[in-house]
């Protein structure tokens, strides 16, 4: 009897490090919330399509969603960002696996300001100015005489990551920024601040003026084509991480979201097609 109790476990054990959703159970997305609308979308449209299977998605940040993975609670991690090399290792340790990464989206992180606000257009340079606190007056950069209020992610975002790295190049942000705990808040606070500026996700801006970036071939907004193209400076890849390679229910999820029906929804919630 204990024999077979044990062969059990063990194969529940490798179910999970695989990535293979043992029968009956939910299947688990948590992380990125930036990609929180979107996993919903796919787990809802997935669900009518597949009555049998269960998907349930949480946000709480591209570091929440990776400990989570990490830990063993959840079967998906999205993510905004990459994972970083002491994030694979700690995988590595509990799984024998660094983990599986599967591109499923792309984005362009985008910079919001209010809709009064006559500024159209800021270069690299002026928003890592902007951000770091270099720069504190609109006036500095073609606005009006008026502090800039800034709104951003919490550290647990794969947003407040990827925007420091790439916009501050890993310089700090200033320490005036209000940290807020998800990208819908970002944009509410700055839709309600003539004087506001935030970053987030490109399906989230609603009631904001999309700020373009100045580069020397020209000014561009994130659009399908500025993003696969990489002329919009702030493209990313948009992710699912697993702990080994996918199978079973996992797979099949997987295969529908990268399908033209998954990739549709892409589209529809406001970002842009891997291919």
């Amino acid at each position: 009897m204990k024999k077979y109790l044990l062969l059990g476990c063990v194969l529940l054990a490798l179910a999970a490090i695989s990535g293979i959703a043992v029968a009956g159970k939910t299947i688990t997305l948590k992380g990125s919330d930036t990609m929180l609308q979107l996993g919903q979308r796919w787990a809802e449209e997935y669900m009518k399509a597949n009555p049998g299977t269960a998907i349930q998605v949480t946000g709480g940040g591209s570091g929440v969603g990776i400990a989570a993975l990490i830990n063993g609670a959840t079967d998906i991690c999205q993510a905004s960002r990459t994972m970083t090399a002491a994030e694979k290792l700690k995988l590595r340790d509990r799984y024998y696996s660094t983990g599986v990464e599967i591109p499923m989206a792309k984005d362009g992180v985008t910079l919001y300001i209010n809709e009064k606000n006559p500024v159209n257009e800021l270069t690299m340079e002026q928003i890592r100015g902007i951000y770091t606190g270099a720069i504190k007056n609109w006036s500095a950069v073609g606005g009006p005489n008026a502090d800039i209020v800034l709104y951003g992610r919490e550290n647990s975002s794969g947003t407040y990551a990827f925007f420091r790295e790439v916009a501050l190049k890993n310089a700090d942000y200033s320490s005036s920024m209000q940290s807020l705990p998800g990208t819908s808040a970002v944009v509410n606070a700055v839709a309600k601040d003539v004087n506001g500026i935030g970053y987030g996700g490109a399906a989230y801006a609603k009631d904001v003026k999309e700020v373009a970036i100045k580069t020397a071939k020209g000014s561009f907004k994130p659009t399908a084509e500025t993003v696969k193209s990489g002329q919009y400076p702030l493209s990313r890849n948009l992710f699912w991480y697993l702990k080994g390679k996918p199978s079973g229910d996992i797979k099949k999820l997987i295969d529908w979201a990268l399908s033209p029906a998954g990739q549709e929804i892409v589209t529809k919630v406001g970002y842009f097609t891997i291919k």
